[in-house]
């Protein structure tokens, strides 16, 4: 597949001439390489991969290494596997804090590389690198191969849909038994990889994390364990319920999503498009999928859902200085609105309200609420 422009390109530029160090932080295998050795291009620099034994002897002594490449960037790619440089790099930058001096990537959230936390604070800027999104997709694939396939380049790009699908259970496979020992987690495959099922069996409902615990021979404080885990590396996304003032009886749980689609699909046993449009999930499927997409146009947006106890529900709701958007989803070309919809922002007053479906032009289905493909409403939240 031809490399597709990431929509992060701009904050990177942005960060690395206010930051002395600039961490790009997201799922083993989506782009994160491809995107940094564009920043590097046509600038002094230089790529070390630090799972090449030969890169991480370079680093073995910290202060010649810097005194040598001083005046170039550093990129380190994969830097969970050695939490330890950041100490190291803090000394460096504090004897010259010039910006755009590191370039770090890990497949691991900040959480879990807690050295850079805590040696680096006030030195590096944070930025997430979602698989490829439907908004960065323009002719061929189009945005309904991003859905089936997932957004990881190598299965989006894979000649049919038979390889990509292998591509997927091979990564699902070497997530298991090399990537989880990798980040400090000595936790049996068997037994991830059954929660995982259980997990993609779960999209897009609410939590019920003694049910699943139960499923998966597990007690609950080892589930949280595995959850955690598996929501620092990016696989799981837990959608907490959103915070308001309504005065119903809400659902307190939060909702779970697998993050990446093309990795649930082949986890259920999906294999391509059409077998997709008729899976039992392909609903909650396209609804992990819109909420990705959204999330990632909107990183400084407070997520949740709303979910009343008589089953009144917002799929999805957007916080952020006391302004409100409201999303629904709906896998229908004529999609409908249920009443519980109608009573939610009716007292909730969201500034736009949206129901994201498969169609190809937005319209207005009632005053104020609006039916819009996914790419615009995402269009429409990066803009405001």
């Amino acid at each position: 597949m031809d490399y597709i422009p990431r929509l992060l390109e701009p904050d990177v530029v942005k960060a690395l001439a206010r930051a002395p160090a600039v961490a790009i932080l997201g799922p083993r295998q989506c782009g994160k390489s491809t995107l940094a050795r564009r920043m590097l291009a046509g600038r002094p620099s230089l790529f070390l991969d630090l799972q090449r034994q030969s890169d991480v002897n370079k680093l073995a002594d910290p202060e010649l290494f810097f005194s040598r490449h001083r005046q170039e960037l550093v990129c380190l790619d994969e830097i969970q596997r050695l939490p330890d440089f950041f100490a190291a790099m803090r000394s460096e930058i504090d004897l010259d804090r010039r910006p755009g001096r590191f370039l770090v990537l890990g497949s691991a959230s900040r959480d879990l590389i807690r050295q850079s936390a805590e040696s680096l604070a006030g030195r590096i800027a944070y930025l997430d690198l979602t698989p490829i999104l439907a908004a960065e997709v323009t002719g061929t694939p189009r945005a309904e191969v991003v859905w089936e396939r997932g957004g990881f380049p190598e299965s989006l790009g894979a000649p049919d849909a038979e390889a990509s699908l292998n591509w997927r259970l091979d990564y699902i496979r070497t997530y298991l038994e090399r990537d989880v020992p990798q980040l400090g987690f000595a936790l049996p495959a068997p037994q991830l990889n059954r929660l995982w099922l259980l997990l993609a069996h779960s999209h897009g409902q609410i939590l019920n994390k003694a049910k699943i615990a139960e499923a998966a021979g597990l007690n609950v404080r080892t589930l949280d364990k595995y959850l955690y885990l598996l929501e620092q590396s990016y696989m799981l996304r837990l959608l907490p319920p959103a915070e308001t003032n309504l005065k119903k009886r809400l659902v307190k749980s939060p909702k779970v999503y697998l993050r990446d689609s093309g990795i649930l699909h082949a986890l259920l046993g999906i294999g391509d498009y059409d077998q997709l449009l008729g899976h039992p999930s392909n609903g909650s499927s396209w609804e992990g999928f819109c909420v990705e997409n959204l999330l990632a146009a909107a990183p400084k947006w407070r997520p949740g859902f709303i979910r009343t106890g008589n089953g009144a529900e917002l799929d999805l709701v957007l916080e952020r200085g006391g302004k409100l958007q409201a999303y629904e989803f709906k896998l229908s070309t004529a999609p409908k609105l249920g009443r519980g919809f109608h009573e939610l922002v009716a007292e909730l007053k969201p500034a736009a309200a949206a129901l994201i479906a498969p169609v190809e032009n937005a319209y207005e289905l009632q005053k104020g609420v609006f039916v819009m493909p996914l790419a615009e409403a995402c269009r429409n939240l990066a803009n405001g």
